[in-house]
């Protein structure tokens, strides 16, 4: 792990990974630069353990991962040289853990649906083949997608998908003493986490790791819920979204707009870093 320079964090679905195929294959030319240069790939995303880990195995990475929404932190044993504290260790991680369990933001979930007037579906709700259609993922990565264990995804129903519903769901949501956070796709019901806490946590360790001069974060994102990401990192990257417009909700003008849609505008906007 010498000559270690930036080290790359970044969100998976829009960005990453296309919004609607789920591929990251129009990144593969910046993912096999990154590979060669042997810096660190950190996904920080929504997704769950058990769906980031086929990710880690089909690129062949060794580096820590940060799972649902900065829920937690899992590194591989041995992989850092120097002291950090942890929450647990498990199967081959030390896990640094932020989030709530998930089975209190369930019950959370629960409480809040009785005192609505319009639907919540949870993925807790639906069963793989549930998850699966309203996802458009495989009924293998479903199954993946609803071992939760920090954060609970969901969606609104029509009627509930409204501003004035939207603002109230966060001000009962906050009166349980959680917070909430928006993807391209779903609602999440979080603890006290967020990605910019957990990439700052991990960057803090690589930095004691490398001399801290030598260490430059990137963080690439398309929506909302990576703001966090965007403003822990020294450079940060916002991917276009499907329409070719990026997310009109994210106005800091530290971040850099990358043109290309998710995965395409990812590609450009490493390769471009890298060859400067």
């Amino acid at each position: 792990m010498d000559n270690m320079k930036y080290i790359v964090f970044t969100d998976m679905d829009g960005t990453l990974i296309d919004h609607n195929t789920y591929s990251y294959e129009a990144a593969k030319p910046a993912l096999d630069a990154l590979k060669e240069q042997d810096i660190p790939l950190i996904f920080c995303t929504s997704k769950t353990r058990a769906e980031l880990e086929v990710y880690v195995q089909e690129l062949d990475l060794a580096h820590p991962f940060i799972s649902e929404n900065g829920g937690a932190i899992f590194i591989p044993r041995n992989y850092f040289d120097v002291r950090y504290d942890y929450t647990k260790e498990m199967s081959n991680y030390n896990v640094i853990e932020l989030g709530t369990d998930y089975n209190i933001l369930r019950k959370t979930l629960e409480d809040i649906r009785a005192s609505v007037d319009f639907e919540i579906i949870g993925f807790g709700d639906l069963d793989d083949a549930g998850v699966s259609k309203d996802t458009g993922l495989d009924i293998e990565s479903a199954k993946l997608a609803r071992m939760r264990e920090y954060d609970e995804a969901f969606r609104l129903s029509e009627d509930g998908d409204t501003p004035e519903a939207a603002d109230r769901l966060i001000e009962i949501i906050k009166s349980h003493g959680l917070n909430h956070t928006r993807g391209g796709r779903y609602w999440h019901i979080i603890g006290d986490n967020d990605k910019g806490k957990a990439v700052t946590i991990l960057s803090e360790i690589y930095r004691r790791q490398f001399a801290a001069d030598e260490v430059t974060t990137i963080g690439l994102g398309d929506s909302q819920n990576d703001l966090p990401m965007l403003q822990a990192v020294d450079i940060p990257l916002l991917v276009q979204k499907p329409g070719s417009q990026h997310d009109a909700s994210i106005t800091d003008a530290s971040i850099n707009k990358v043109k290309g849609i998710g995965p395409v505008g990812w590609n450009l906007a490493i390769l471009d870093i890298l060859s400067s």
